[in-house]
């Protein structure tokens, strides 16, 4: 479990454009596995899938590539299946939205078993990392994480081998796990807790669709605003070309070729809030060349023409990686396809078209998303003949009508954009958002004054405490569980104990001459001496031992008492006077004067003043201090003590 931990840290930090999400779609139970009539039936599973799920799939704007499904045939052991593959980079909502589409394609289709991973391996038990079962580790845990009619399934492991007959000592194969959970189905589905993670992150679809759109008006050339009314989802790859530009990509917009400035109209965009962000956070500056200009800042449209100018950037980047004269055998028609004329009555059966009117605008737009779905999604080329989405802009420029009149028309009745404030989250927004991320329950909102005086210190130590009591390996260190998770069970009187030996005696002691026997048992466990020997020579050897300890600690005591080494720490008692004795050595006292013996140290203020103190150098930033404590669930105040420097004086 801590090594899905430490994944889940690590997936957190690590975000590339090539992040990919792969999922493996099998028939049980199945006994014509590879035959060309089992090839049939997949191939007829992923045109139901693809036609009961298109309301959701088909206006889905994806960051990179869409979620799609094909035949892939049985190699190495594992049988024919169906499979898709997406590259979701920087939008992780994808990959979520790809794991709720296979739950319900499971959910529905109760014959299906699927299995979904990433690049960091069984993501799903990443995320439920806080509540797997100590046996279950990247190591073991190959082959055994499936969604089968809605649920997650984990198939177990025994605790020995043979124990359960229908259980593998080792990893099961997939024909091996396919068995399983055809066979045992009730006996392999997660537990409640480990459900609920997964379903915390997948919660809200398919209406957080819409939740996750942003809506803003952009000053675009008119050609672009045609083609984004037909292909939506090719504002995608605008951004991201324009966001991962490079010196030569920008050479083709010095003078723009494709998307003449001077053609400009105003329209409403839809982005997704992840290519929003990415176009707006980027600081751009067009060339004076490419006669793109920007109004002053303080102009009420500045923003749009901003947002209009790295758009249109994008597109010219996407087009100029064409030829001049692209081939036309790229041009592949949807409707020969043998496929689409099935595909369409499903999607009529489905109720695709909500019930439009043949032939009219709104089902002509439908009946375009659909067919762009299909040729992505459903009959996707494998050859060289597929289209770039640069290739797929020129084509669509050469094929629909440019009313440029008619776009001035909408540009009058524009709706509303959206508000964007979401960008500029505060702090409290922030870390509340990032609470819901870790699952944490929400709790109702608390004033700053008010945090700061219900604010209990001892929730530092204790979860100090908590997190030194807990077993770590070479694999690393458990963090607590949320209180509301599991109980911590710390004895904080050995743990006192332990540092009272270490640096001094409890208040309740007089010194360190006080040990006994029980105490050195403590001190030197691995020696495991016993003090109840009835060996009489063992036990006089035992007890000369002790003294000789005593003695020594004694001397140690009294040397550290004349240092400085004491003041580093806060003591309960800061000086204790003890009466002077009269005894041989006190020619080597000083005379009239009581000793200075060291007090015990007070672990607990000690730990939280340096831990405060290590906060408050962080000056609000991350630092070691918060990030340990945030992990244990313990949030500090903001620091307010904002203490006056000393003025220099002057001689």
């Amino acid at each position: 479990m801590m090594s899905f931990q430490r994944r889940m840290e690590e997936t957190m930090k690590l975000a590339t454009v090539e992040d990919t999400v792969e999922y493996h779609l099998f028939l049980i139970p199945d006994e014509s596995r590879d035959s060309e009539e089992h090839k049939e039936i997949l191939q007829k599973y992923i045109e139901r899938i693809m036609s009961q799920f298109a309301h959701m799939l088909a206006p889905y704007i994806w960051q990179n590539q869409p979620f799609n499904l094909k035949y892939k045939p049985g190699k190495g052991g594992v049988p024919a299946h169906m499979f898709g593959m997406t590259k979701f980079g920087d939008n992780i909502e994808d990959e979520w939205f790809i794991v709720y589409i296979i739950k319900q394609i499971t959910k529905e289709f109760p014959e299906l078993v699927a299995r979904i991973e990433d690049n960091d391996g069984e993501f799903l038990l990443i995320e439920a990392a806080d509540f797997l079962p100590k046996w279950l580790d990247p190591d073991n845990s190959t082959n055994r994480v499936f969604f089968h009619r809605g649920e997650l399934c984990i198939i177990p492991a025994p605790r020995k081998p043979g124990a359960v007959s229908w259980l593998p000592a080792t990893p099961p194969t997939i024909p091996q796990a396919l068995n399983i959970i055809s066979t045992h189905p009730e006996k392999i589905v997660a537990s409640e807790s480990i459900q609920a993670a997964v379903n915390r992150r997948i919660k809200g679809y398919p209406e957080k669709i819409q939740a996750s759109l942003h809506r803003a008006h952009c000053f675009l050339p008119a050609g672009i605003v045609a083609v984004l009314k037909h292909r939506p989802r090719l504002v995608a790859a605008a951004v991201q070309a324009f966001y991962l530009r490079d010196p030569i990509d920008l050479r083709s917009c010095r003078i723009f070729k494709t998307f003449l400035p001077e053609t400009r109209i105003m329209t409403s965009v839809t982005f997704t809030k992840c290519l929003y962000a990415q176009l707006v956070q980027q600081r751009f500056v067009p060339d004076r060349r490419s006669g793109y200009r920007l109004p002053p800042p303080s102009h009420p449209q500045y923003r749009a023409h901003e947002l209009g100018m790295k758009l249109a950037h994008g597109f010219e980047i996407l087009c100029s990686k064409c030829g001049p004269h692209f081939s036309d055998s790229k041009k592949s028609l949807v409707t020969t396809s043998p496929l689409w004329a099935s595909f369409l009555e499903s999607l009529k059966k489905n109720d695709y078209f909500k019930g439009l009117r043949e032939g009219s605008a709104q089902y002509q737009e439908r009946l375009e998303m659909a067919k762009n779905y299909f040729q992505l999604s459903v009959n996707r080329p494998e050859s060289f003949l597929a289209m770039s989405p640069g290739e797929e802009i020129l084509t669509l420029l050469q094929t629909i009508p440019l009313d440029i009149e008619e776009l001035k028309k909408e540009e009058a009745n524009l709706s509303p954009e959206d508000d964007d404030r979401w960008l500029d989250l505060s702090p409290d927004q922030l870390d509340q958002l990032l609470q819901e991320a870790a699952g944490k329950k929400e709790s109702e909102p608390i004033s700053k004054e008010e945090k700061e005086q219900n604010y209990d210190l001892t929730q530092v130590s204790e979860s100090m405490k908590a997190f030194i009591s807990k077993v770590s390996t070479h694999k690393g260190a458990e963090l607590p569980r949320e209180p509301s998770e599991a109980p911590i069970t710390f004895d904080a009187d050995s743990f006192l104990n332990y540092f009272d030996k270490i640096l001094g005696p409890r208040p309740s002691e007089s010194g360190s001459d006080d040990l006994d026997e029980e105490d050195f048992e403590c001190l030197d466990s691995d020696d495991d001496l016993d003090l109840e020997m009835q060996d009489s020579g063992k036990e006089a050897s035992l007890k000369g031992t002790l003294n000789n300890l005593k003695s020594y600690m004694a001397q140690m005591d009294q040397e550290l008492a004349h240092t400085s080494i004491g003041k580093s720490f806060t003591t309960r008692k800061q000086v204790e006077r003890v009466s002077q004795t009269t005894n041989n050595n006190s020619d080597e006292e000083d005379s009239g004067t009581g000793e200075s013996v060291m007090a015990p140290v007070d672990v607990d203020l000690n730990l939280v003043s340096n831990i405060l103190e290590s906060y408050s150098s962080q000056a609000g930033l991350p630092g070691p201090a918060s990030n340990l404590l945030q992990s244990m669930g313990v949030q500090l105040p903001d620091d307010t003590d904002h203490r006056p420097k000393s003025k220099p004086t002057k001689d």
